[in-house]
């Protein structure tokens, strides 16, 4: 009798750990569109202001530059427009027009539900602090190893 109890009860434990872990992996699937670079502008670098003006500016357009697709089979794909970015200098000020171009990367993923971690078809790895409320997915910036965007703060994406 106490075999059996024992059995239930390991059964059911491995029963909720097994959901658990899948309701944090599922809260990362979907689309992800860049939308803003949080830093604190008294201390961030010119490099990080400029990266969070220029997401703004692009942002403000309906331009998406960075986009992450979390599939429930645990692959990957990104797209990135930002090697197609251009900053032209204007009367009125800076204008950078929505590329039109992007790079695409695919691979696979694991989410315990604070830590990502990708790897891409040539077998990279990186990994990443994130934290989802809803349908917002904030990144540790200094993870992402993007220009202007990996200085520090928080890249916040939104799931559309």
């Amino acid at each position: 009798m106490k075999l059996k109890i024992a059995l239930l009860f390991m059964m059911t434990t491995l029963g909720v750990s097994c959901s658990k872990d899948e309701n944090k992996a599922e809260s990362i699937v979907g689309t992800w569109h860049a939308t803003e670079l949080r830093i604190d502008t008294n201390t961030a670098s010119d490099d990080a202001k400029f990266g969070k003006q220029i997401l703004d500016f692009l942002t403000a357009k309906d331009c998406v530059i960075l986009t992450f697709k979390f599939n429930q089979d645990l692959t990957t794909v990104a797209e990135s427009s930002g090697n197609y970015l251009e900053v032209n200098a204007t009367a009125t000020g800076l204008d950078v027009p929505c590329p039109t171009q992007k790079d695409t990367d695919s691979g696979t993923y694991t989410f315990d539900g604070s830590i990502l971690t990708t790897i891409d078809a040539n077998g990279k790895t990186a990994t990443a602090k994130v934290t989802i409320n809803g349908d917002v997915m904030a990144v540790d910036a200094k993870d992402l190893n993007i220009p202007n965007f990996d200085d520090e703060g928080e890249l916040i994406f939104t799931r559309n």
